[in-house]
């Protein structure tokens, strides 16, 4: 039998995206997501791994660089690490130990509206009000900048409404196609 390729995700709210991710991958059995990292105890996207049966690390924001979360990683040995609205720095041990093998997903054409605080809503808002045709989002590998590594994927969408919440949803649903197909074209394509 195939060894599986695992995944961990990071995540750090609602978790609509992780559990996007965990239901259109579990219909491939060579792939398994052996545990969300998420910062937050109170957030949704626990009980979404709960219900997927998936092993949870809550863990504070200073785990990141006391070495708690590398050395947990180390430990699980993932293919893949998957950021799925996680919006803390990766730090530079965590990037060079797994080098391209942290993605990210961003709502925006990069390398426009990306950065430190561009995230969520606040990068809808800024596409609306530089009064931009298109917009869209990206899937790229993570360095040691703000959504800065090189692009992996991107996918575009006319705006038609101005509205920063109508342009989220939109952008949403366009991720939630896209961003378990190219995480199982990372896997496929693993770099040594």
């Amino acid at each position: 039998m195939k060894k599986k390729k695992k995944i961990v995700v990071f995540a750090s709210g609602n978790g609509s995206s992780f559990e996007n991710i965990c239901k259109k991958l579990s219909k491939f059995d060579f792939v398994e997501i052996s545990k969300l990292y998420c910062n937050d105890s109170n957030a949704f996207v626990i009980e979404r791994a709960k219900k997927q049966n998936i092993e949870t690390f809550v863990f504070q924001n200073e785990d990141l660089s006391n070495k708690k979360i590398f050395i947990d990683l180390q430990n699980v040995k993932p293919n893949l690490i998957v950021l799925a609205g996680f919006l803390k720095k990766i730090p530079t041990d965590i990037i060079n130990e797994f080098k391209n093998k942290i993605i990210n997903i961003h709502p925006s054409l990069l390398p426009k509206y990306g950065g430190r605080g561009m995230y969520g809503v606040k990068v809808h808002e800024k596409v609306i009000e530089n009064e931009e045709k298109e917009t869209g989002f990206t899937i790229h590998y993570v360095d040691k900048n703000y959504d800065e590594g090189d692009i992996i994927f991107q996918k575009k969408l006319s705006i038609k409404k101005k509205n920063p919440n109508h342009l989220a949803k939109e952008v949403l649903k366009m991720e939630h196609m896209y961003y378990p197909e190219i995480i199982l074209k990372c896997l496929n394509e693993e770099k040594p």
